[in-house]
């Protein structure tokens, strides 16, 4: 089965297709699939703006899509930056200042460090077939970032005593929120393949 990855974010691009090409599912880039496409995510949550990029791209290009809409949900902040996680503290702020910014203000709220990356991922097969699925990886924002692997908020957010900069692809998929959500995907798309 080939899926067309509603996104522009490469490091999202590179997990996916990490996590799904071992079950035996292809991920073709928007671009790869000819639609240059910025749909405006103004859902108010997850759920609402995967369903927007995915249909988005399915209708450009008629092919079945996945579109991923996650973010980092933090506890002191109130849930923030939830579905703005990506806008945070500005669009063109990169993430290793939005890290600094963001560890400053958990500090400074003297609450609980406790947060949890949440994933929806939505799948259109066709207009009438919509799949929605989602994982949530509990975990702290850390006191300073550390690693280098995985990307945006991935140094701050530790699980087990690590962030998710420092694990490596596999340790990572096990146990994310993406991995949940596309495993739980996964499931979805081998029912109904099996069904028919």
């Amino acid at each position: 089965m080939k899926l067309v990855l509603a996104t522009n974010n490469q490091g999202k691009v590179r997990e996916v297709s990490r996590i799904l090409e071992p079950l035996g599912i292809e991920v073709m880039t928007q671009k790869e699939a000819g639609v240059h496409l910025s749909p405006e995510e103004n859902g108010k949550t997850f759920a609402e703006n995967a369903r927007i990029k995915a249909l988005a791209v399915y209708r450009a290009t008629g092919l079945p899509t996945i579109a991923d809409d996650s973010g980092l949900c933090v506890d002191a902040l109130d849930g923030e930056p939830g579905v703005y996680s990506a806008r945070y503290y500005g669009e063109e702020t990169p993430y290793e200042e939005k890290n600094r910014r963001l560890i400053a203000a958990v500090d400074a709220s003297g609450r609980e460090r406790t947060a949890r990356f949440v994933a929806h991922i939505t799948c259109v097969l066709s207009e009438e077939q919509i799949l929605d699925c989602e994982g949530v990886c509990e975990g702290q924002i850390g006191h300073a970032p550390a690693g280098d692997g995985g990307f945006g908020y991935d140094p701050i957010f530790y699980v087990g005593g690590k962030s998710f900069a420092q694990l490596d692809g596999q340790e990572k998929d096990a146990i994310s929120h993406r991995g949940k959500a596309l495993q739980k995907l996964y499931e979805q798309l081998d029912a109904l393949t099996k069904n028919q």
